[in-house]
C-alpha cells in the first residue's frame, strides 16, 4: 500500500511539473509593460572574470543590472565588504553600479588587486556578479646574461634560446635583426611555440652577428629585445685547411667531409609525452627534428582521423592545430619525422578536460500566487561539476526559509508560492578548472489582463493567403484568450480558424467575406480587457498578359508585354530584369508603363526577361526568352495580319455564364498576341456587334459573363503586330434566362423647369440591361424634411416625368426603380432634386459706396433673405456707369458696366473709374432663373486725379532769338485744370545740357511765345498740366532758332561768363539763364513728318530725319487695324524716301519709320489707304505689240548717241552743253582747276545751303580741310568714288591715282568726292 501511494504521489509530482512549465509566464518585451511591472534585478553588464588591466590607465570594473524598482548596488573585495566610500580613489557610477578606481592621479594598480564582486538589489531581491579578478598587466625587462658566440660546424643543428620574462598577459615572440626585418624561416629554421629558434641543419649562409629576440607586450604597448646572438658556421673546406696549417707532413689526419644525419626530435624530447587541453580551447601540438637532408613533419592520430574542417598544419606542418576541442578529440597523436636516411617519431597523449559548461541554465520564472514552478540548474564538465545554490547571494542552506520551496540537487521545486516568495536564485556549478555563475529570478506577480496590440490596428493581407491578426497579452495569473467578429458577434470557433498560443488568431485561407473587425478579449481572475483590430482583404495582384516568347532578327525592335490586374488600393511597382539581373544601363532599353522594348537588338540581348510586379502585400512575377537570330536570305518573310479563328463551340452553359472555345487561324509569321470576343444580342440590336472581353493570344478559350433575357451569339477577332484578322463566323445564339433587373437606371436628377413644376429625368437601361420582358420604371417623390408619404407612378418607354402643382423651390428626394415582369430591381438610391425656381423678389438693401481713389470703389450691400431668393443663388450683380464727368459738365452716351460677384458675397471692387465724375449704381441678387429687382440707384463721385498730358504740342516760328509753342489741353483732365508747366535747356552740339528752366502758365493759356534765345541753338521743351492733386504725365518736342545770317559765331553751349535773357509773351517777367551745363547721354535722333502718296499697288513714304549721321533706315507696315505682325523694309542708304510695292488696292495700311542700330526708335505711325483697283477689262500697255516697238526704237537711238560721245570724247571734244556753259560762264561757279583747287562742277542755286555744323564757304570758292568737319577727304582722294542713283556713295576709298594728259582746262577724271560735296553745298 506505501508503495502504491509513492508511486501515485511520484506521478502527482511529476504532472505537477508538467503543468508548471505549461503555466509559467513569459513577460514579452514590451517597454511600456516592462517599466510598469515590478521585477526582481537582473545583472545585464560585467566584467571578464580575468581581467587584466593596463596599470598607466584608470580601472573600470563594470556591473549594470535592471530591475523595477531600479536596484542598488554593493560591492565586495577578496570576499569581505568594500567600502567604496572611504577610499578617495574609487568611485561608482551614478544609477550603476560599476567603479572607476583613479590610477592616474597617484593610484597604483598593484594597490587594487584582488577579487571584486558585485551585488545588485531591490526589494524583490538581489543578484550577484561573477567573480571578477583584478591583475594588473607586467611587461618585465629581460635579464642580464653574456651570451658567447655560437660556433658551429656546417651541416650540424642548433638551437637559439630566447627565454623572454615572464609577463602578464605572456608576451608575442619574434626574431629580428638589426635592420629590424624579420628573420626569414623555412623547413629548415623556424620558430618554436616557446620562441625558441631552431635549425634542422647550419648552412654557411646562417653566418651572422644579430640574432635577436624580440617580445612584445600588447597589453602595455611595449616591446622588449634580448642582447644580439652571434652564429659563425664554419665550412669543411675552410676547417680543413685550418688543421692542414697547424699540422706536419706526418700527420695525415684530417676533418671529416660534411656527411648526412638521419632524424632527431630536437622537441619535444625522448618518444613520448602528454598534453592536457580544455575543451573549446585550441590544441598546439608541435614536433621539429634535426637531421640532414632536412626531415619533413607528418601527423597521424592513433587509431582514428584527424578531425576534418578543425585541423590546421602551421610552420612547414611542424604544429598541429585543432580548434574548439571536445573530449573526443583525446587520444594519442603522433608526429613522424623523415629523411632520406631514416626516421624518427613521438607521441603525444592528449586528454581533454572541460570546464563546467551549461547543459541547461536557469531561466526566470514569473508566476501568479499560488502557482507551481521549478529552477533547473544543469551542467556538465571534466570533472563533473558540483551544483551550489544561493538566494539572493547567500547560501541557501543559511537562506531565510520559504516554505513554498524545496532543492532537490540541481533543481528548486516550488509550489503555492506567494508574494513574498519572490527573490533571485544564484547557481554556481564549480570544478577544478572553472566555475559557472548564474541568475535566475522568481518573480510573483498577481496582475489583471493587459492587451499589448495597438486598438483598431489595420491589417492588410491578400485574398486566398494566410491571415494572422495579434491579440499580444500579459496578466498574472495567465489570462484566456477569446476572438469576436465584430462588436457583437459570437465567439469563434471551427477548422476556420487556428488560435494560438501567444494570443494571434490564423485565418489559413483569408476570403474577402472574413474582412471586417475582429475582438480579442483577455481574461484572468483579476479582470477582463479587449482590443479590436481591423482585417481588409485585397484584391491579388495577378499578371494578365504575360511576356511570351520572342524571336527577333538582329538590329530589329522587340516588345514583351506584363500587363498587370492589382487592387486599386494598393500602389504596385513593375520591375524589369534581364537574366535575373538588372537590366543595362543602355538607352536602346525603354521601359513603357506596361511594356519593355529594345531597339536595335543585337546578338547580346539574348536571354530571359522578367517582370516582376511588387506590391506592399505580394509580388508575382512573368518570364520570357528572347532569341535573336541573323536576318534570314532572300526571299523576305511576308508578314500579314492572321487569319480568322474558325470552329467556334459553346459549352458549360449557365444561367450567367458560358464557355467559348475556338481554333486559331494562321497567325501569318507574326504571333498572336490577343483575341478580341464580340457579342450581338439577336433580340434587342440585331446586326449591332459590341466588345465582349480580350485575352491573350496563347488562350483559345474565354469563360463569358452573361446577362439574362439576351439572345447572344459571339464571334472572335484575332490580334497580331500587323493588325485584325477578319472576324470569325458567329457562333450559334445562346438564349439566357429573364430575371428581374439588376440595376437601376443612372444620373438621376431632380430639376424643375418651371416654378410650379419638378423635372424627374433619369438614363434608361439598355435592352440587355433590362433582363427580361416587360421593362418599366417606378418613380417615386416626396417633399425634404416634410413627413409625407411617398408618392410613386410606373412609366415605360421614357426618361422623364413632370410632376406639376409643386411649391417653388423645395427640396425633394427622388428616386427611380427598374422592374419587368419578374420582378424589382434593388431598392435604388435616394437623390436630392429641387423644384422649379423663379426670380428673386428682394433686391439687396443697405448698399453703400466707399471711395477709395479716383479710380476705384468699393460697394456694400445687405443680403437678401434666401427664402426670398426663390431659387439656387448664384451671386450678386452690380450695374454701375458713368452719367457726367464734372469738369466738362457734357453728357454721353450712358454705357453701363456689369460686375458679377460669385456666392453669397455682399461686398465688391470697382475699378477702371474715371477721375471727377459722378456715377450710378445698383445691386441686384441672382439665381438659376435671372436677375431679381434691383437696389435703388446710389449716387457717388469720383475726386479729383492727375490729368493726362497735353493732346499735342507744337513749336513754330523759329526766328533768331525766338520760338512758338502752342498746346491742346489734355483729353483726360481729371479735374480742374489749374496752371501748365514748361521746363526747356538747351543743347549743344556734344549733346550736353543747360540749365533747366522752368514757367508756370495759367490754364487758359494755349500758347507762348519765348523771346531772348540764343540763335541757332537747339531747345529741349518738356510741357505738362496741373490739377489740384498734381502733375499729369509730360510731353517732350525739341526746336531749333535759325542760324545768324550775318555769320556771328554763336557762342558755345557753356562757353563764356555772359547770359542772355528770354522773354515770354504771356509774362512780363525777365528770366535770365546762366550757362552753366552738365553731361548726359546723347539724345536719341528723331523722325518726323512721315507722309505718303499712294497709288493703286505701291505708295511713296517720305519723312524727316533729325540726328547723327550714317543713319540707316527701314520702314515697317501692315494692314491697318490687323494684328499680324510688321512688315520690315529696308532703306538702302540714308535717303529719306522709299516705295512701297506690291500693295492690295483699296487696303487702308498703317507704316512707321525706324533707324537700324537705335534700339526702340521709331516714328509715329501714319495711315493711308491704296486706291481702288481698275476694271479687269483694262488693256497692259506693257504687253502690246507697237508700245514694245517703239521701246526698242527708243532704246537703239540713245545707243547711237552713246557711241558718237564716247568718239568725241576719246578724240577731246567738247560736249554741246559743255560748249555753251564755256561760252556763257558764271563767274562765281567755276571749273575748280588742279593748281588753284578751283570749282570745276555745277551747282543749282537752291543746293546753296549752309553747312550743318556752321561751316562756310570761302569768298574765293575754295575748300580747305579744316573747314568741313563732314568732308570725305577724310576718307581718302581716290578718283573712283561715285554716287548712285539715291544719292549714297558707293566708291571705293582708294589712293590718289596718276591723271591722264587732258586738253585744254578739261579734265577726263571723274569729279572726287571732295567736288561733289562742295556741288551739294
Amino acid at each position: 500500500m506505501t508503495k502504491k501511494m509513492s508511486m501515485s504521489t511520484s506521478k502527482t509530482s511529476l504532472v505537477l511539473f508538467l503543468c508548471q512549465i505549461i503555466s509559467a509566464l513569459d513577460v514579452p518585451l514590451d517597454s511600456k509593460l516592462l517599466e510598469e511591472l515590478s521585477q526582481p534585478p537582473t545583472i545585464t553588464q560585467q566584467s571578464p572574470k580575468d581581467y587584466i588591466v593596463d596599470p598607466r590607465e584608470n580601472i573600470v570594473i563594470q556591473c549594470e543590472a535592471k530591475g523595477k524598482p531600479p536596484p542598488s548596488f554593493s560591492w565586495t573585495r577578496n570576499g569581505t565588504h568594500f567600502d567604496i566610500d572611504k577610499d578617495a580613489q574609487v568611485t561608482m557610477k551614478p544609477n550603476s553600479g560599476t567603479l572607476v578606481i583613479n590610477i592616474m592621479n597617484g593610484g597604483k594598480a598593484e594597490a587594487y588587486e584582488g577579487v571584486y564582486q558585485c551585488t545588485a538589489r531591490n526589494e524583490r531581491g538581489a543578484a550577484v556578479s561573477n567573480n571578477i579578478v583584478i591583475r594588473p598587466s607586467r611587461s618585465p625587462l629581460w635579464t642580464k646574461e653574456k651570451l658567447e658566440p655560437n660556433h658551429v660546424r656546417e651541416g650540424d643543428s642548433l638551437v637559439l634560446h630566447c627565454r623572454p620574462p615572464v609577463g602578464l598577459p605572456p608576451p608575442i615572440i619574434f626574431w629580428m635583426d638589426n635592420a629590424f626585418q624579420r628573420l626569414p624561416q623555412s623547413e629548415r629554421v623556424s620558430q618554436g611555440l616557446n620562441g625558441d629558434l631552431y635549425f634542422s641543419n647550419v648552412q654557411p649562409e646562417d653566418t651572422r652577428e644579430d640574432y635577436i629576440c624580440y617580445a612584445r607586450f600588447n597589453h602595455t604597448q611595449t616591446i622588449q629585445q634580448k642582447q644580439p646572438i652571434s652564429v659563425k658556421v664554419f665550412s669543411m673546406d675552410s676547417l680543413n685547411d685550418t688543421i692542414a696549417a697547424n699540422l706536419s707532413d706526418t700527420d695525415i689526419y684530417g676533418a671529416k667531409p660534411v656527411t648526412e644525419r638521419q632524424p632527431v626530435l630536437l622537441t619535444p624530447t625522448g618518444s613520448a609525452s602528454t598534453k592536457v587541453e580544455l575543451r573549446g580551447n585550441v590544441l598546439l601540438l608541435e614536433c621539429i627534428a634535426a637531421g640532414l637532408p632536412t626531415p619533413v613533419i607528418r601527423w597521424i592520430k592513433e587509431g582514428g582521423e584527424l578531425p576534418a574542417n578543425r585541423t590546421f598544419f602551421e610552420n612547414f606542418k611542424k604544429t598541429l592545430k585543432i580548434i574548439d576541442v571536445s573530449e573526443a578529440d583525446s587520444g594519442n597523436y603522433k608526429c613522424i619525422a623523415r629523411n632520406a636516411l631514416g626516421s624518427v617519431h613521438h607521441v603525444i597523449s592528449v586528454t581533454v578536460k572541460a570546464a563546467p559548461y551549461w547543459i541547461t541554465a536557469p531561466r526566470n520564472l514569473v508566476l501568479s500566487p499560488g502557482e507551481d514552478g521549478t529552477l533547473i540548474c544543469r551542467a556538465n564538465g571534466s570533472p563533473k561539476p558540483s551544483i551550489s545554490w544561493l538566494a539572493n547571494g547567500v547560501p541557501i542552506a543559511i537562506a531565510p526559509e520559504d516554505p513554498s520551496r524545496k532543492v532537490d540537487g540541481d533543481t528548486i521545486i516550488f509550489s503555492h508560492v506567494q508574494e513574498r516568495s519572490s527573490a533571485v536564485y544564484q547557481c554556481n556549478a564549480s570544478n577544478e578548472y572553472g566555475y559557472l555563475l548564474a541568475n535566475a529570478f522568481v518573480n510573483v506577480l498577481a496582475e489583471p489582463p493587459r492587451i499589448l496590440t495597438p486598438a483598431n490596428k489595420l491589417y492588410q493581407v491578400i485574398a486566398d493567403s494566410p491571415a494572422l491578426l495579434d491579440c499580444a497579452y500579459f496578466g498574472s495569473p495567465k489570462p484566456e484568450i477569446e476572438w469576436f467578429k465584430g462588436v457583437k458577434g459570437s465567439i469563434l470557433r471551427g477548422n476556420e480558424y487556428v488560435f494560438h498560443d501567444n494570443g494571434t488568431l490564423e485565418i489559413p485561407v483569408a476570403q474577402k467575406s472574413n474582412a471586417g473587425t475582429y475582438t480579442c478579449v483577455a481574461r484572468n481572475e483579476l479582470g477582463k480587457i479587449q482590443n479590436e483590430v481591423q482585417l481588409e482583404i485585397k484584391d491579388p495582384t495577378m499578371i494578365i498578359k504575360q511576356p511570351e516568347y520572342k524571336v527577333i532578327q538582329r538590329y530589329g525592335q522587340v516588345s514583351f508585354e506584363c500587363i498587370i490586374k492589382h487592387d486599386s488600393t494598393l500602389l504596385p511597382t513593375v520591375t524589369w530584369l534581364k537574366d535575373n539581373d538588372e537590366l543595362p544601363d543602355d538607352e536602346r532599353f525603354l521601359v513603357g508603363k506596361d511594356n519593355l522594348t529594345i531597339m536595335n537588338v543585337t546578338d547580346k540581348d539574348d536571354g530571359t526577361y522578367t517582370c516582376i510586379v511588387n506590391t506592399t502585400l505580394d509580388s508575382v512575377s512573368a518570364s520570357a526568352v528572347l532569341t535573336v537570330v541573323a536576318a534570314p536570305p532572300t526571299p523576305a518573310i511576308i508578314y500579314a495580319r492572321p487569319n480568322p479563328p474558325f470552329d467556334l463551340e459553346l459549352t458549360g452553359q449557365l444561367e450567367r455564364s458560358i464557355d467559348l472555345s475556338w481554333i486559331p487561324g494562321d497567325e501569318n509569321n507574326s504571333p498572336i498576341t490577343s483575341f478580341v470576343v464580340e457579342f450581338e444580342d439577336a433580340l434587342h440590336e440585331p446586326g449591332v456587334w459590341r466588345y465582349q472581353t480580350e485575352v491573350p493570344g496563347t488562350q483559345t478559350m474565354a469563360q463569358l459573363k452573361l446577362s439574362p433575357y439576351v439572345n447572344y451569339s459571339f464571334r472572335v477577332i484575332a490580334v497580331n503586330r500587323i493588325g485584325r484578322s477578319q472576324p470569325s463566323e458567329p457562333s450559334e445564339q445562346y438564349l439566357t434566362k429573364s430575371a428581374s433587373p439588376d440595376e437601376n437606371p443612372a444620373n438621376v436628377q431632380g430639376i424643375g423647369s418651371e416654378p410650379d413644376n419638378l423635372v424627374i429625368t433619369w438614363e434608361p437601361l439598355k435592352g440587355f440591361q433590362s433582363n427580361g420582358p416587360g421593362l418599366q420604371y417606378k418613380v417615386s417623390w416626396r417633399q425634404k424634411d416634410v413627413d409625407d408619404e411617398w408618392t410613386s407612378v410606373i412609366v415605360a418607354n421614357v426618361s422623364k416625368y413632370i410632376v406639376s402643382g409643386t411649391p417653388t423651390f423645395v427640396p425633394y428626394e427622388v428616386k427611380v426603380q427598374a422592374l419587368n415582369d419578374l420582378g424589382y430591381a434593388p431598392e435604388p438610391s435616394e437623390v436630392i432634386g429641387h423644384s422649379g425656381e423663379d426670380l428673386p423678389m428682394v433686391a439687396p438693401g443697405n448698399v453703400q459706396v466707399h471711395v477709395i481713389n479716383s479710380t476705384l470703389a468699393k460697394v456694400h450691400w445687405d443680403p437678401v433673405p434666401l427664402k426670398s431668393v426663390r431659387g439656387h443663388l448664384q451671386g450678386y450683380k452690380v450695374y454701375y456707369w458713368k452719367v457726367q464727368s464734372l469738369s466738362r459738365r457734357s453728357r454721353r452716351h450712358i454705357e453701363k458696366k456689369i460686375l458679377t460677384f460669385r456666392g453669397n458675397k455682399t461686398f465688391g471692387m470697382l475699378p477702371g473709374l474715371e477721375p471727377y465724375s459722378s456715377y450710378k449704381l445698383n445691386v441686384r441678387v441672382v439665381n438659376g432663373k435671372g436677375e431679381g429687382p434691383a437696389s435703388p440707384d446710389k449716387v457717388f463721385k469720383t475726386p479729383e486725379g492727375v490729368p493726362s498730358s497735353p493732346s499735342f504740342l507744337k513749336i513754330t516760328n523759329p526766328t533768331l532769338d525766338s520760338l512758338t509753342l502752342e498746346w491742346g489741353s489734355p483729353t483726360h483732365p481729371n479735374g480742374v485744370l489749374t496752371s501748365y508747366t514748361l521746363k526747356f535747356q538747351p543743347i549743344n552740339n556734344t549733346h550736353e545740357l543747360g540749365p533747366l528752366v522752368e514757367i508756370r502758365i495759367p490754364a487758359n493759356e494755349s500758347s507762348l511765345i519765348l523771346k531772348n534765345l540764343n540763335y541757332s541753338t537747339r531747345y529741349k521743351f518738356y510741357f505738362n498740366a496741373q490739377t489740384s492733386v498734381g502733375s499729369g504725365s509730360q510731353i517732350t518736342e525739341e526746336a531749333v532758332t535759325i542760324m545768324d545770317e550775318a555769320g556771328i559765331l554763336r557762342p558755345a553751349v557753356g562757353a563764356g561768363k555772359g547770359y542772355s535773357e528770354i522773354l515770354f509773351a504771356t509774362s512780363p517777367v525777365m528770366h535770365t539763364v546762366r550757362p552753366t551745363f552738365y553731361k548726359v547721354q546723347p539724345l536719341y535722333p528723331r523722325i518726323r513728318n512721315v507722309t505718303t502718296a499712294a497709288a493703286e499697288t505701291y505708295a511713296n513714304i517720305s519723312w524727316e530725319y533729325e540726328g547723327p549721321d550714317h543713319a540707316n533706315f527701314y520702314v515697317e507696315y501692315g494692314v491697318a487695324g490687323s494684328k499680324e505682325d510688321w512688315k520690315k523694309e529696308i532703306v538702302n542708304g540714308s535717303r529719306s524716301f522709299f516705295v512701297l510695292k506690291g500693295l492690295t488696292p483699296g487696303t487702308a495700311y498703317k507704316v512707321r519709320v525706324g533707324a537700324e542700330g537705335l534700339s526702340g526708335f521709331r516714328s509715329s505711325e501714319d495711315v493711308f489707304e491704296t486706291g481702288p483697283a481698275m476694271a479687269s477689262r483694262q488693256v497692259d500697255i506693257a504687253t502690246q505689240g507697237w508700245f514694245i516697238g517703239l521701246m526698242c526704237a527708243v532704246a537703239l537711238l540713245i545707243l547711237i548717241l552713246l557711241i558718237v560721245c564716247f568718239i568725241r570724247r576719246n578724240k577731246g571734244g567738247k560736249y554741246p552743253v559743255k560748249e555753251k556753259e564755256d561760252a556763257h560762264a558764271d563767274p562765281e561757279i567755276q571749273p575748280m582747276k588742279e593748281d588753284d583747287g578751283t570749282f570745276g562742277e555745277y551747282s543749282d542755286a537752291e543746293d546753296h545751303k549752309p553747312l550743318k555744323k556752321g561751316s562756310r564757304t570761302p569768298s574765293d570758292r575754295t575748300v580747305k580741310k579744316e573747314d568741313s568737319d563732314d568732308s570725305l577727304v577724310d576718307y581718302g582722294e581716290g578718283v573712283n568714288g561715285q554716287f548712285n542713283e539715291d544719292g549714297s556713295f558707293i566708291g571705293q576709298y582708294s589712293g590718289k591715282k596718276e591723271k591722264e594728259p587732258a586738253e585744254g582746262n578739261e579734265s577726263s577724271e571723274a569729279p572726287s568726292p571732295v567736288n561733289a560735296m562742295n556741288s551739294f553745298v
